[in-house]
């Protein structure tokens, strides 16, 4: 009854911060992470699309056409995506069962043409390239298929160097079957092949060499 219920302004914001000044009113407040949580709710809130159909926020259009423009460079460098491909690697090559891969071919043929053994390192060359495009599925190479069916199928998937997958073919096949020497101009002439097969883009998914 002695608590004046008509308090001046002074006594009125003396109450009401010491009311304020409580316990459970500081537990209460908004923590900065909340403040900022908020913040970023209502900033996403107002990413609406109004009834003329453009974006209130200029934003969108900027974030939208950054990843628009990375995929299409992505297209353009690496090509359509390969999605659940496989290697098309396979033990049986040239008639030999081998399942090493391309590198390890290509490291062989170095090291045979470091002897000057230029038949073998011929053969590891042209080997090495096969089982590189198989590697990449441009051109599946299955038990059976001779050097040149394997490089008819490559000429289809890189057709300007088709003429020089030829005559890959026909120097591995007169060092392999027809008792030819190889010569190092032979073995570098594949290695320059390998090298531009690596780098070019095929123009083919796959192909299948029976």
């Amino acid at each position: 009854m002695d608590v004046p219920v008509d308090p001046d302004a002074g006594q009125a914001r003396d109450w009401v911060i010491a009311e304020l000044s409580r316990p459970e009113y500081r537990a209460a407040e908004p923590t900065w992470f909340d403040r900022l949580s908020r913040a970023f709710l209502d900033w996403l809130g107002s990413l609406t699309v109004n009834p003329s159909g453009a974006f209130q926020a200029p934003l969108l259009f900027l974030v939208g056409g950054v990843l628009v423009a990375a995929a299409v460079v992505a297209y353009l460098i690496f090509g359509p995506p390969r999605l659940g491909r496989r290697s098309a690697v396979v033990g049986t090559l040239f008639g030999d069962d081998d399942s090493r891969d391309s590198a390890a071919m290509r490291r062989s043929a170095a090291d045979a043409a470091g002897r000057e053994d230029y038949s073998l390192a011929i053969e590891e060359q042209f080997r090495s390239i096969a089982r590189g495009l198989a590697e990449r599925t441009v051109v599946t190479v299955t038990p059976g298929t001779t050097a040149h069916a394997f490089a008819a199928r490559a000429g289809a998937a890189f057709p300007a160097l088709t003429g020089r997958l030829e005559s890959a073919a026909e120097t591995f096949d007169g060092v392999r079957y027809l008792g030819r020497p190889g010569t190092l101009e032979g073995y570098l002439a594949l290695t320059t092949l390998d090298t531009q097969l690596r780098t070019a883009r095929p123009l083919l998914d796959i192909a299948v060499a029976g």
